[in-house]
């Protein structure tokens, strides 16, 4: 049976993508990619005789060019950005490839919620400050509600996907305290990366000061204080 392969292409950093990723690309013959949130430069290495960016490809138009290159004995790579398990649109896909009798691999990359723990240098979960770490999204164009307000309550780290164009909004419902240490992360291990800190109270602001208006994260919690959170030691090195 045909297969197509689904990989996450990592959070742009070109080194982040897996290695079986990087596998695929190297072989693909028609590479389909998801725009300008994949690194160009994963691109370019590709060596695929087709390429296509999927940025205003329709749904159906997509998956055809997929399946019949599939079915003709070609390797298929669907190139999503981070890891497209995480607001990856990657189920519509899935489900049109199943029915038309393909099989789909997916090859896991690393989410730029990731990315951005690490140009933080935080520990998202972290003993005696927060045992949990909460990613969703606001509402928005796509989405008529969100739970921001009632998970933030819960004193978790949260990560907050797709909201830059509400920050003002998500900061004005969150409930916890003002002074909670919050972070805004654009374009994470890019090379054109920014991060800005400071808390509830302030981030927005800042945020918008450095120009940051769309693709970036927002990460709220202790765990982001920039002096280090008071944390309990671990039992591992007991």
């Amino acid at each position: 049976m045909p297969t197509i392969y689904i990989v996450g292409a990592g959070c742009g950093d070109p080194g982040l993508i897996t290695v079986k990723g990087k596998a695929l690309l190297d072989r693909a013959d028609l590479l389909i990619y998801a725009g300008s949130l994949v690194n160009p430069e994963l691109v370019a290495a590709c060596p695929a005789a087709e390429k296509y960016d999927s940025w205003g490809m329709k749904l159906a138009e997509m998956t055809d060019l997929m399946i019949e290159a599939a079915q003709s004995g070609k390797t298929v790579v669907r190139l999503h950005s981070g890891d497209p398990a995480l607001y990856g649109a990657i189920i519509e896909q899935v489900d049109i490839l199943h029915n038309a009798g393909i099989e789909v691999e997916r090859v896991p990359g690393v989410s730029s919620f990731f990315g951005a723990a690490a140009s933080l240098g935080i520990q998202y979960t972290l003993k005696g400050v927060s045992e949990s770490v909460i990613i969703t999204r606001p509402a928005g164009k796509t989405l008529e509600e969100d739970w921001i307000a009632e998970l933030s309550a819960l004193g978790q780290t949260m990560v907050i996907f797709l909201g830059t164009e509400h920050l003002e909004e998500i900061v004005g419902k969150v409930q916890c305290p003002p002074e909670t240490p919050a972070a805004v992360i654009y374009h994470a291990t890019w090379p054109d990366e920014k991060v800005v800190r400071g808390t509830v109270a302030d981030i927005a602001e800042k945020a918008r000061a450095a120009g940051i208006v769309k693709t970036a994260l927002i990460i709220i919690g202790e765990v982001v204080n920039p002096v280090g959170p008071s944390y309990t030691h671990s039992h591992l090195y007991g």
